[in-house]
């Protein structure tokens, strides 16, 4: 029987080892692509950063005016066409390949050895989140000038969309979820199922009516549309997570509130707010990476004005204008991430508690 749990643990153990490592390692290789040059990503893959055997350039050989190029040339000992070059000659231990066209390309002498490309720079970062000119020098000389994303107005733009979006939903929740667990009135059971019942309501087919009622109200294209569209989808899935945390606080610190002469208001804010903790930050974990990772609600509420794009709008711009540039698209991947990331390990220890929240009875 031990040897049968020990094998148990060891295939469980492992199993989930492995299901961790093939999620970590495509992330990892998008953190160490953000920080390459575009010269270093275009010519080698993100795993070349840690040590291992590959061709290494030892010399650079450009070939006088005297050298006719469009017939064979003999180079370090080797003879051959320009094509022969292009194409790549190994002798000797060595690669002989040409860099360029035939007028301005020069001879690259190669040899294999142990080698890792440790070159890493944060200027895709800068051109990421800022909107001026850079010039980038690729392998055969020549200068390239683009101009920046400007994704740092995007990022905080996106700041003030995920923050209210967040609190809002949390405080109305909160509230409701302390009447519908700790106050008699009529009409109580009814209404909790209708709120449980807007759970099951697809987002998409909401989305056109509201848009309307923006349009006639002229709050649409602004954060306040954003705000509130977030708080009413929000509103159902919070209001049943919080309903099964509070509703099992334990009744005789409420009795004794109430014998004490404290108010419904004194009793939520002093007693329910604090020992709620865990299940108010899971679910601002979950409204939090919902919000900041939304595109449609708002690509269809604020539009594609640059000043008021988010992170995930303007990240799907980039990969539509720069859908070659790695060194862009993985340095803006990780643009988006930092915060979520952030809140979720300020945040982890109360997860799984309230996710948990009402799940034991008794």
């Amino acid at each position: 029987m031990r040897s049968t749990k020990l094998v148990n643990s060891f295939l469980i153990n492992g199993t989930l080892a492995l299901i961790c490592l093939m999620w970590t390692i495509p992330t990892l290789g998008l953190l160490i692509s953000s920080f390459r040059d575009r010269l270093d990503i275009n010519t080698s893959g993100w795993w070349t950063v840690f040590p291992h055997k590959d061709w290494v350039e030892i010399q650079k050989i450009i070939p006088g005016p005297e050298v006719d190029r469009t017939q064979t040339m003999t180079l370090e000992g080797v003879t051959a066409t320009f094509e022969e070059f292009a194409q790549g000659i190994e002798k000797n231990g060595k690669k002989y390949s040409w860099i360029g066209n035939r007028r301005i390309g020069y001879l690259e002498v190669d040899e294999y050895r142990w080698t890792a490309n440790t070159t890493f720079t944060l200027q895709n970062y800068k051109q990421v989140l800022s909107g001026g000119e850079y010039t980038a020098i690729l392998k055969d000389g020549t200068k390239q000038t683009s101009t920046g994303d400007n994704m740092s107005r995007a990022f905080l733009n996106s700041i003030a969309v995920a923050i209210p979006s967040t609190v809002i939903p949390i405080t109305l929740a909160a509230f409701a979820a302390y009447g519908f667990a700790w106050m008699k009135f009529p009409g109580r059971k009814m209404l909790f199922a209708l709120v449980v019942g807007l759970l099951v309501i697809p987002i998409q087919i909401a989305l056109i009516p509201i848009l309307r009622d923006y349009v006639a109200l002229h709050v649409n294209g602004t954060f306040l549309a954003v705000w509130l569209a977030h708080t009413g989808f929000g509103l159902p899935l919070a209001t049943y997570l919080l309903y099964n945390y509070i509703s099992e606080l334990p009744r005789d610190i409420m009795e004794a509130a109430f014998v004490d002469g404290a108010s419904h208001f004194t009793i939520f804010s002093k007693l329910v707010i604090p020992l709620s903790v865990p299940a108010l930050a899971s679910f601002a974990i979950f409204q939090f990476l919902w919000v900041w990772n939304d595109y449609l609600v708002a690509l269809i509420f604020i539009g594609a004005s640059p000043t008021n794009q988010l992170v995930t709008q303007r990240l799907a711009e980039i990969v539509g204008s720069r859908g070659q540039d790695w060194h862009l698209l993985t340095a803006g991947a990780f643009v988006t991430m930092v915060l979520p990331l952030i809140v979720f390990f300020s945040l982890q220890r109360y997860f799984v508690r309230g996710l948990l929240a009402g799940s034991v009875k008794g």
